[in-house]
């Protein structure tokens, strides 16, 4: 049975989940993620930026994307948490044959409290996380803008330095209940 994170466990740890989606009912697809976060052994989701709209990064003529970011606490440990990660994407059909192709859905482990480091397997923070807006934007809405990442720059900072991309908030709203027809 799913167990919430609590001390008694181990130490409980504030980690910070991109969502993306670019193909089939993204928004649909969002909100399942988050479901199946928020039901992982030892996790909860605390909380949840808005979805916004970003131009794709990408190969060929691809459909916008929906991000959000989402903080979980956990007691699982970043490596257990990144592999649970990737049996969520896998299980809505993500495929994996291009880097940067369309995707069911992408899941990002950007920040597993202050953990640094560099593996094979992950890297902590996200490689990649400062050229996002479609990153960063929304982490800002989780986080004050005085926020400090683990080589101590500043969130708000990071979000003006990072290289421009369209993007926009989008209306959609977590409890929205059905969103057919608004699948990008």
């Amino acid at each position: 049975s799913r167990r919430p994170p609590s001390s008694s466990a181990g130490p409980v740890t504030r980690a910070f989940v991109a969502l993306g989606s670019n193909l089939g009912d993204s928004w649909q697809t969002l909100r399942r993620a988050r479901d199946a976060m928020n039901a992982i052994e030892a996790t909860r989701v605390v909380a949840s930026s808005a979805i916004y709209r970003s131009g794709a990064i990408g190969p060929g003529n691809q459909a916008d994307d929906l991000n959000a970011v989402l903080a979980l606490d956990t007691d699982l440990g970043a490596d257990r948490l990144l592999r649970t990660l990737f049996r969520l994407e896998d299980g809505a059909g993500r495929v994996r044959h291009e880097r940067w192709e369309a995707r069911t859905l992408d899941l990002d482990l950007l920040l597993y409290g202050d953990d640094v480091r560099r593996s094979a397997e992950l890297t902590l923070p996200h490689p990649r996380m400062f050229e996002r807006n479609f990153v960063l934007l929304p982490l800002s809405d989780l986080c004050p803008g005085s926020f400090r990442f683990p080589d101590g720059s500043d969130l708000a900072a990071r979000l003006r330095d990072c290289p421009p991309n369209p993007i926009e908030r989008t209306a959609i709203r977590w409890d929205d209940v059905d969103r057919r027809g608004d699948s990008t």
